[in-house]
């Protein structure tokens, strides 16, 4: 198994090297928050009716957007039967509110609230290491990389680009909007949304500490109350997330960019686990040449186990005129938050 500086040194043979983020990349930075686990599982419905609970399990998701707007909907229609059911609409109505502010809860319990939570040693190390690579592309849906990239001096320009601009036809707004248009350079792709981007039906809008001065939890709160809802996949099967991705421009776009790189690729913190499935199959039918895998602990531990045997496969599966190779590094010798 290499160390991180031997495998980087290691794929200087290709032109091209790009970083996997997972939530490892979180848990590393701040361990007593970043925890695996859906925020469906830290939800605290105790305050709300029992059937919005039971709501999730008759949609047969964990996906809150869909649960609230079902909820709206179904609303609107029951209440045409008002005098056969009573206050059944009234009911729907609070039980979408109250989940509206158990969502901001449950990511507010999971994430800092601003970036002045990080230490600027933490900002400066983790530049380094992002520097690395031509493009960065994260699975997470936190702020943790947003905030390190737009971290720099006075005067200073990030080296990276997520694609956002101002409105071309309101460059006094408080937030930038992504138009796929301005995604030709892009070097920074959230695959599966982020907690700081929110669908507003018509466009995307991204919003800014610096903007803004807002801190995360208000910021979404906010939205939330102007039924604009965070961009993030963050429950659910692989197969459920790919719909979902297909269904969004920014998502889709991302999606077919992780398709068509290669080179090398980097992948840290994450555990090949088969909820992402969709994109390690895109690892196994695309164009990249050599996967360098993180490997945390004891490789000889179940989970390292499994994520070797599931990393081995990728190489397996790959047809076609290009063969895949596949090393593994020592992710704690990686120098990520902390040199």
């Amino acid at each position: 198994m290499f160390t991180f500086k031997q495998a980087f040194k290691d794929s200087e043979r290709y032109t091209k090297r790009h970083l996997l983020l997972g939530n490892g990349f979180s848990i590393a930075c701040r361990p007593d928050i970043f925890v695996y686990g859906k925020l469906f599982e830290r939800a605290d419905f105790s305050a709300l009716s029992p059937s919005a609970r039971h709501a999730f399990e008759a949609l047969g998701t964990q996906d809150f957007e869909k649960v609230i707007k079902a909820l709206r909907d179904a609303s609107a229609l029951v209440a045409l039967y008002e005098d056969v059911h009573g206050d059944v609409p009234a009911q729907m109505v609070e039980d979408a509110e109250g989940l509206r502010e158990v969502l901001v809860q449950a990511i507010a319990s999971s994430h800092p609230e601003w970036p002045g939570e990080l230490t600027d040693v933490e900002y400066a190390v983790c530049r380094v290491f992002l520097n690395n690579f031509d493009t960065v592309y994260t699975l997470n849906y936190d702020l943790l990389l947003y905030w390190v990239q737009m971290h720099t001096q006075p005067g200073v320009n990030p080296s990276s680009d997520d694609g956002f601009r101002k409105p071309e036809d309101d460059l006094e707004a408080n937030y930038v909007t992504w138009e796929p248009e301005n995604s030709y350079g892009q070097n920074t792709w959230f695959l599966h949304g982020a907690l700081h981007i929110f669908d507003t039906g018509t466009e995307l809008q991204k919003y800014t500490w610096v903007n803004t001065g807002i801190r995360l939890i208000e910021q979404i709160r906010d939205a939330l109350e102007r039924s604009y809802f965070p961009l993030f996949v963050a429950e659910g099967t692989s197969e459920e997330k790919l719909e979902r991705i297909r269904h969004n421009d920014y998502l889709a776009k991302a999606y077919r960019s992780f398709s068509s790189i290669g080179g090398a690729l980097f992948i840290y913190g994450h555990s090949l686990a088969e909820n992402d499935e969709h994109y390690l199959k895109r690892i196994e039918k695309g164009k990249i040449r050599h996967v360098y895998v993180g490997i945390y602990g004891d490789p000889t531990s179940a989970a390292n186990k499994a994520i070797i045997s599931r990393a081995k496969a990728l190489a397996l599966a790959r047809k076609g005129k290009t063969t895949l190779d596949v090393s593994f590094f020592d992710a704690g010798t990686t120098q990520v938050w902390e040199s």
